[in-house]
C-alpha cells in the first residue's frame, strides 16, 4: 500500500514546474509527494511551498523544500494532498489527520487541486469513512445537537465521537480546536450536507471537500488512473 501511494505522489510531481507555489498536503501519501519534491528540489527545481500542517512544515523543512505563507503569497498554482475518500465526482472526505480546515483553506487559494492516494480511497458515495466535523469546544453539546438536526435534514444518521489522541485525551487541531468524527455509512448529498454543516455557528469546518479537486490519481495494482474533474 504504501508504494501504491508513492507511485500517486510521483505521477502527481509530474504536474509541478519550475517556479510554481504550491500547497502541500497532510498525511502519509502526501508526505510522499513532499519527500519526492525535495528530491526534485535538491537537483536544483526552483519552488516555494505552503504547509497544510505543521507536521507538513517539519517534513517540508527537512527535504529543503523553501517555504511561505498565504499572507506572502496571494495564490497558489498548484496544491496536492491525498484523501480518506473520493467519489465519481471528485468530491473528498479529508481530515482523517486532523488537518481539514488548513487542507481546505491551502486548497481553495489554489489553482488546480490534485489528490493522490491508492485506489481503495475511490468510492460510489462518501461516508464510509467517518466524517470529521472540526468544532470550537465552547458549547459543544449544543453543536453536536445542531449537527444532528443537520444529519436528518440532509437524510443521514450516525454516531458522533469526539475524537481521541493516541494519549487518550481529546485531539487537539494545530488550530486549537477539537474534531467530531460523524460515523454515517453513506453519504446521499453530498453538497446538501457540507452547506448545512458550515451554517452552524460552533462548527469551523468539516471534512466535505465539495468541486475542489480537479485531477484524482489513484495508484493501484493495475498501475496508475487518472480522473478528472467532469
Amino acid at each position: 500500500m504504501d508504494q501504491l501511494k508513492r507511485q500517486a505522489a510521483a505521477r502527481a510531481l509530474d504536474e509541478v514546474r519550475d517556479g510554481m507555489k504550491l500547497g502541500l498536503g497532510t498525511g502519509s501519501t502526501a508526505k510522499h509527494f513532499v519527500e519526492l519534491l525535495g528530491e526534485r528540489v535538491r537537483a536544483g527545481l526552483n519552488v516555494i511551498g505552503v504547509p497544510t500542517s505543521e507536521s507538513t512544515r517539519t517534513d517540508a523543512e527537512r527535504c529543503g523544500i523553501r517555504l511561505t505563507t498565504l499572507d506572502e503569497v496571494d495564490r497558489l498554482d498548484l496544491t496536492v494532498d491525498g484523501a480518506d475518500e473520493i467519489d465519481p465526482a471528485l468530491n473528498l472526505i479529508k481530515g482523517g489527520g486532523g488537518a481539514l480546515l488548513r487542507e481546505k483553506i491551502v486548497a481553495t487559494a489554489s489553482d488546480r487541486m490534485i489528490v493522490i492516494a491508492d485506489d481503495s480511497k475511490w468510492v460510489d458515495a462518501l461516508g464510509r469513512f467517518p466524517l470529521p466535523v472540526e468544532v470550537i469546544p465552547f458549547g459543544l453539546a449544543a453543536t453536536q445537537r445542531a449537527i444532528g438536526r443537520a444529519f436528518a435534514q440532509s437524510g443521514v444518521s450516525g454516531q458522533m465521537v469526539v475524537r481521541k489522541g493516541k494519549d487518550g485525551h481529546v485531539f487537539v487541531t494545530d488550530g486549537g480546536h477539537w474534531i467530531v468524527d460523524a460515523h454515517l455509512g453513506r453519504i446521499e448529498d453530498a453538497p446538501r450536507l457540507a452547506g448545512l454543516l458550515s451554517a452552524i455557528p460552533g462548527v469551523v469546518e468539516h471534512g466535505l471537500f465539495i468541486g475542489i479537486a480537479s485531477i484524482a490519481v489513484l495508484a493501484g495494482a493495475h498501475g496508475i488512473r487518472v480522473v478528472e474533474q467532469r
